[in-house]
């Protein structure tokens, strides 16, 4: 069955693509970066049945692409080979290739049992849902991203330049949010952007300007799977950089690449649906919002353990400054972006939670892991808010509970027994161990600022 499932999306496939020549499959490691090979179109079939070879220690490199050998995977082990396969429903052509090119998700099989290999982010995030199964409900999601649009050129310390405008060569310096100005200016790549997800099935949904120059956001429509909604964030930051590259741009999702400007945040907006469809913080339904307020007391229980996730490196803590739009607090409210958690005004089948905590560059399958491990804790447990809704400005000051630098958020993960009983206490140690090395190799070179105060 599941080889006629297959053989009938590449022959589906292959009918309209007839001028491919190759197919790139791969993985999202934990650092979110796609990994993998790329075959000949002939092997696809193959591709699908055998799957391809690939050491499993790959998910788990940081960000600079190094093994730290984290709790004995990788040199330790001796780098042992796992069955990558692909996934079925993921081919997809690349539209920026220079040759016309394929891709396809991958996920990691033990060769000797074919288990998952439970330490891949798409599975952290799949045992989460599980969970879901015994409420009878089922997540519906959507995530925003923001990004810049970047010069390609860097300054003399290796740091972003603004874009120059597409129309005119200028350097962009408008701060004008939701411009419609900027949108035609920047229309032609804008329109390659939403025309690439079109081709891959990702479901960009809006584009807007934002509050700095060359920064953007995009919008994903909802789906009723976690694991695809998660699958199509890793997939547009890789459209939104690819397709840069053929503009003469750079994209980034870096979450504060300009210190005097707005930084880029992960939105997720969430909703959970009963076994007949409906949305249980429908008013009808929820009418005292004790479910909405159960999950909104979840999601403020599992934040401080889960902020080395939401902010996987020490820029990622530039973003979570008072004033400035980003949670600094675990405040939840109405129409509020000020808050981490916000309902926003939609209402009946729309009404939904906003989970503004996470960088645009932190691993979506681990912030949507988070941040539904927390609603299914705080329904689980009938949990009750820690505050009644702001209204007002709550980022004036940040929370002291709150763990707002890399380092004290990574301790966090070794008190964490919410995220824990979710996730599995060996991959948060596995995960604390990849950022720690990760955070010391960025530190072991002297930075500038230290001559200059020190010398």
């Amino acid at each position: 069955m599941e080889h006629t499932s297959f053989s009938s999306e590449i022959a589906t496939f292959l009918a309209a693509h007839p001028e491919t020549k190759y197919v790139d499959a791969f993985i999202f490691d934990l650092c979110g970066f796609p990994l993998g090979k790329r075959y000949p179109i002939r092997d696809v079939e193959k591709l699908y049945a055998d799957g391809l070879t690939m050491c499993a220690a790959v998910l788990l490199l940081d960000a600079a692409g190094n093994t730290s050998d984290p709790m004995g995977i990788g040199v330790t082990d001796g780098d042992p080979d796992a069955n990558a396969k692909a996934i079925t429903g993921t081919l997809a052509p690349v539209p920026w290739a220079l040759e016309p090119t394929a891709q396809v998700l991958l996920e990691m099989r033990n060769p000797q049992t074919n288990e998952l290999v439970p330490f891949q982010p798409r599975e952290i995030l799949r045992g989460v849902l599980d969970r879901y199964q015994s409420l009878g409900i089922t997540p519906v999601v959507a995530l925003e991203l923001e990004f810049y649009l970047i010069d390609e050129n860097r300054t003399d310390d290796g740091g972003p330049l603004a874009v120059k405008s597409p129309l005119n060569g200028r350097t962009a310096s408008s701060n004008q949010v939701y411009s419609i100005d900027t949108l035609e200016e920047y229309a032609p790549i804008l329109a390659a952007i939403t025309d690439a997800c079109a081709l891959q099935g990702v479901p960009a949904a809006i584009a807007s300007g934002e509050f700095a120059p060359g920064q953007f956001e995009l919008n994903l429509n909802h789906v009723a799977d976690a694991l695809v909604a998660a699958d199509h964030a890793c997939l547009l930051r890789r459209i939104v950089r690819s397709v840069a590259r053929t503009f003469g741009m750079e994209a980034t999702f870096l979450a504060k690449p300009f210190l005097d400007q707005s930084g880029s945040g992960m939105h997720i907006h969430m909703n959970f649906s009963d076994e007949h469809g409906h949305n249980i913080f429908h008013e009808d339904i929820d009418q005292g919002e004790t479910l909405m307020r159960q999950a909104m007391a979840g999601l403020q229980a599992t934040m401080p353990e889960s902020m080395a996730i939401f902010s996987p490196n020490i820029n990622g803590f530039r973003r979570l400054k008072p004033n400035c739009y980003v949670p600094v607090t675990m405040d939840w409210g109405y129409d509020n972006r000020s808050v981490a958690f916000r309902i926003p005004s939609g209402r009946g089948q729309g009404k939904r939670i906003e989970h503004r905590v996470a960088g645009a560059d932190a691993n979506p399958y681990l912030v949507l892991a988070s941040a539904l491990a927390g609603v299914h804790y705080g329904l689980s447990h009938r949990l009750r808010p820690l505050s009644e809704a702001f209204s007002g400005n709550a980022g004036v000051e940040v929370d002291p509970h709150l763990p707002l630098t890399l380092w004290r958020a990574l301790d966090r993960l070794d008190d964490a027994p919410i995220l824990n009983e979710y996730f599995g206490a060996r991959y948060l140690q596995l995960y604390k161990t990849v950022k720690e090395n990760e955070l010391n190799a960025l530190l072991a070179t002297a930075l500038p600022r230290e001559y200059e105060w020190y010398l």
